[in-house]
């Protein structure tokens, strides 16, 4: 069923607040949640400030042609290295890398940076359905969601292509709503591979509607609300669909803070918190990143914006440092933490 975006807020997505008060999470309730990092398993509470949406290397060629063989993994560590190395003197303790399979997804050089730069790594499994599907390998439009899933259950508990790097969390996309076939499928792989691994599911979402209708399908395959980060939030302008997703409990996601959009996310940020949805918040920069196909990776937009200018300013609005603290480390710890465990069901 299509539905206007004036109906998908009028109905509430078929109840999303209702929902939230019965619903029985699929994340068991539990303490000491872990995080899958490069370079391990730490406990969520070590993630200190943790900068959620950001790349370190990325090929848009497409996924019938990406390769590392069209880079100099050396070339690119030292290109990228110093930007890890400045950002964590600005106090950055963890860096969620969220370039997804087939579009330049590389664990080993992610596990090789952790180690050298000392900041922790989280990378992801799952495919990335925007964009008009140019990033969707052939094998994903054949495939059922359950073989899709398998294979996404497979690198959380063996690893990525070899490198015994698990992912810390699954990266999906999505075009605007209402959800094209092979969107929903991805939907709906994600879901069984959070039931089956934990693991958080975030979603680049074209808008408003298509976040809406995520959450319809995780809520039908039995998958609860905080599972899900709306990725790129800031790219609805009605905030009407951010609130109703921070009151149906999922996370949403501001993600593309720089110099130019300051106003813009300053303005989202403190309205969510006027709100009384600060705990449904994160927030990141969209920045980076090692350019495949140009020359020294083109040009590099490192991660500093947000401690230079971005949390000074929440202060001048009179951001206190409490709320401040939920915002980056607080709630990533939340969003992220997961309860390490085998799948349900043995992977093919």
């Amino acid at each position: 069923m299509n539905l206007t975006r004036r109906e998908v807020l009028e109905r509430g997505v078929m109840g999303l607040g209702a929902w939230l008060a019965r619903a029985t999470e699929s994340r068991p309730a539990v303490t000491g949640r872990r995080v899958l990092t490069v370079t391990g398993s730490v406990d969520s509470s070590e993630l200190g400030i943790t900068l959620m949406h950001e790349h370190v290397l990325v090929d848009f060629i497409g996924a019938g042609e990406v390769s590392k063989s069209r880079y100099d993994s050396d070339e690119a560590y030292e290109v990228i290295l110093p930007h890890l190395r400045e950002v964590q003197l600005q106090g950055c303790q963890t860096l969620v890398e969220c370039t997804p399979a087939y579009i330049g997804r590389d664990p080993a050089l992610l596990k090789r940076l952790s180690r050298v730069s000392g900041l922790r790594i989280i990378t992801n499994t799952g495919y990335y359905g925007a964009a008009e599907d140019k990033y969707v390998p052939d094998h994903a439009h054949t495939e059922t969601a359950e073989e899709l899933s398998d294979r996404w259950v497979r690198e959380f508990e063996k690893g990525i292509e070899g490198t015994g790097v698990r992912p810390g969390l699954m990266k999906i996309g999505v075009d605007k709503g209402p959800l094209s076939e092979i969107d929903a499928k991805l939907v709906r792989a994600a879901a069984l591979t959070h039931l089956r691994t934990g693991l958080t599911i975030a979603s680049h979402t074209g808008d408003g509607v298509a976040a809406m209708a995520q959450l319809k399908l995780l809520q039908e395959m039995g998958v609860g609300p905080s599972a899900f980060i709306w990725v790129h939030a800031q790219t609805e302008s009605d905030s009407e669909f951010h609130y109703r997703a921070a009151k149906a409990g999922a996370w949403v996601e501001f993600d593309g803070v720089h110099n130019d959009s300051l106003d813009r996310h300053l303005a989202l940020v403190q309205s969510m918190i006027q709100k009384g949805y600060l705990r449904r918040t994160l927030i990141s920069q969209d920045a980076g990143w090692y350019h495949v196909g140009e020359q020294r990776g083109g040009a590099y937009r490192g991660y500093d914006v947000l401690f230079t200018h971005f949390l000074p300013a929440l202060r001048r609005r009179s951001v206190s440092e409490k709320q401040i603290r939920t915002l980056t480390q607080v709630n990533p710890q939340r969003a992220l933490g997961i309860q390490i465990r085998k799948s349900s069901k043995k992977s093919k």
